[in-house]
């Protein structure tokens, strides 16, 4: 009797722990859609001609390519795309590889002063872009690199503070004993870094790599800082050129506008799809989530 009644109280749990996870599959659904719709608004208005680009419907009532042919003879959209590819593949690079060293001698190497170097790194995150905006622009225009595409990528051979904490948490994370035996075999510490602490931390390295890429692809600070020539403009600068020509300069050529957008967002959701696997892992694992 007992038994049945306990059996009995529990049974009402059931529904509601259903009914729970309704609620917060609908919550969640209805999130991803405000996430997701103006992308969706977006690709719509891309195949609109001028007159329907803001009638808000998503599916379009007149469909045609022809933005997606104009697009490439108004602007220079090729120059602009190989431009930013440019910027971005070597400023990708060079940050990963700079941040995984230094982040590797603050997680491995033991040495007078590591603690406090290591926090007034993390305290150069605190400091403002503005606040060495100026500097900086200083000294590339004493270089004569104002108005190439230089300092839009030469900045990170020093690192970033963001990815060298990152890193070195994953680093801190890795077994110990393993490169203490490899020691023992006589494995140098180049080898050690190279052969066993690279590959262990790959899902680390392709959020850095793809965080950096997303953020050099789609930077338009630096670009309206430093570029003067449409010859060298990267895709946010060209597509705020765009906007000023066929947006605010009276020819009001929105669908334009809004293709060029599409054609410069699909690569950074293409990689996105392609690395989202790793980026759980990495993010994950820098969390100190095995």
């Amino acid at each position: 009797m007992t038994a049945s009644a306990s059996a009995g109280e529990r049974r009402p749990a059931r529904p509601r722990r259903r009914v729970a996870r309704w609620l917060v599959g609908i919550a969640l659904t209805a999130i991803s859609l405000a996430f997701v719709y103006p992308f969706v608004w977006l690709i719509s208005a891309s195949f609109k001609p001028r007159g329907e680009v803001f009638d808000n419907r998503i599916l379009p009532e007149t469909f045609t390519f022809d933005n997606y042919l104009s697009v490439w003879q108004e602007a220079p959209l090729a120059l602009w795309l190989a431009n930013t590819a440019f910027v971005t593949v070597l400023a990708t690079v060079c940050v990963t590889l700079t941040s995984t060293l230094v982040a590797w001698g603050f997680a491995y190497y033991e040495f007078p002063g590591r603690d406090l170097l290591f926090w007034l790194l993390l305290g150069s995150m605190m400091l403002p872009g503005a606040v060495t905006m100026i500097p900086v622009f200083l000294i590339w225009n004493q270089l004569d690199q104002v108005g190439t595409l230089t300092p839009l990528w030469a900045q990170n051979l020093f690192g970033s503070a963001f990815y060298v904490f990152l890193l070195r948490q994953f680093f801190r994370g890795l077994p110990r004993s393993v490169f203490e035996a490899a020691t023992v075999d006589g494995a140098s510490a180049w080898t050690l870094f190279r052969r066993i602490a690279l590959p262990l931390s790959k899902p680390a390295l392709v959020v850095t790599a793809v965080f950096e890429f997303q953020a050099v692809w789609t930077d338009l600070m630096r670009p309206l800082i430093y570029l003067r020539d449409s010859d060298t403009f990267t895709v946010p600068r060209g597509l705020k050129a765009m906007l000023d020509q066929f947006g605010f300069g009276g020819q009001w050529h929105w669908e334009l506008v809004v293709t060029a957008g599409v054609v410069t967002t699909v690569p950074v959701v293409v990689l996105f799809f392609i690395a989202q696997r790793h980026i759980v892992r990495g993010i994950t694992a820098g969390g100190g989530v095995r």
